[in-house]
């Protein structure tokens, strides 16, 4: 829950600073002596939602090699083994899924793995070395295949595009709500203005709505981890290395990706939490592999 929080803060304050800036520039027209312009703060709320998931998208990969301290491999002059094979792993799941050679890294940490990158062709793959010490080669070659198919399937962006709606939405409905407190239960009648009240409401229903918003964000995410699987599958010629890996981690810890990480990364959630989880339990994962194999 305090990933959570700390991941729908840097969220709202991101929009904070563009309402800020589009108050400053006379953007949030919005507000009327009659009431609210609904167009407008559609528009507003479109502006402010889509621009925070997409400024995100973009610093992606910067910000992940920063935050998890990423040592990029040199293609031309890996210095072990171990990196040589994984470049070559990478760049052959890539030109089977049909995209650009994505950089490969490697960071220090507990089993764990990503991708990110906001273009199909640009985009970076990166495991931990407690991947690398605790699996076998066709089990990280399965989870490299997992993170090459994300890259595939789009699904940074996708996962902006649904985070640039549901911010969209959020910002929309604070500030109806927000209105709402401020005209009608503090009643007040300055129609030049509002009221310490319509502020004060406005973030706390932007945090509850982000909360909200997020359980439907992480939805979307376990969707996309089953079809990374199965992408894995293709990608390896059966379903059997990523049932495997599944297995493996299953037993082991996953390492901590840092804030804003976990939604490109390995994980499993059980209990409440797992409505937030971005990762579906790794017993089901495995179980729609099998149903492949069945079908």
């Amino acid at each position: 829950m305090k990933r959570v929080f700390l991941f729908l803060l840097t969220n709202l304050a991101v929009m904070a600073v563009l309402s800020v800036t589009l108050s400053i520039t006379g953007a949030n027209r919005y507000l009327t002596a009659n009431g609210i312009d609904y167009q407008q703060l559609l528009i507003f709320s479109a502006i402010v939602g889509f621009t925070g998931s997409i400024i995100s998208l973009l610093m992606s990969k910067k910000m992940a090699m920063m935050s998890m301290n990423v040592q990029l491999i040199d293609p031309s002059q890996p210095r072990n083994n171990t990196e040589a094979w994984l470049v070559d792993t990478v760049h052959q799941l890539a030109d089977r899924a049909g995209i650009g050679r994505p950089d490969v890294g490697i960071y220090e940490g507990a089993p764990n793995a990503f991708a990110t990158g906001a273009f199909k062709n640009e985009a970076l793959v990166a495991v931990s070395t407690g991947l690398l010490q605790n699996m076998n080669e066709e089990e990280v070659a399965a989870v490299l295949g997992h993170e090459v198919a994300h890259v595939a399937n789009g699904d940074m962006v996708t996962l902006t595009l649904i985070q640039g709606v549901v911010n969209t939405f959020v910002v929309f409905f604070a500030r109806i709500a927000a209105f709402f407190v401020d005209r009608v239960l503090l009643k007040n009648e300055n129609r030049d203005g509002v009221g310490i009240g319509y502020y004060i409401t406005s973030i706390v229903c932007e945090i509850a709505f982000g909360i909200l918003a997020s359980i439907i964000v992480a939805w979307f995410s376990r969707q996309r981890e089953y079809r990374a699987d199965a992408g894995s599958a293709q990608l390896l010629g059966s379903t059997k290395p990523m049932i495997n890996a599944l297995a493996r981690l299953g037993n082991l810890e996953p390492g901590e990706l840092a804030k804003g990480m976990q939604a490109m990364g390995i994980s499993d959630k059980m209990g409440v939490a797992a409505l937030f989880s971005t990762h579906p339990p790794m017993e089901q994962r495995i179980r729609a592999l099998q149903s492949l194999n069945a079908g």
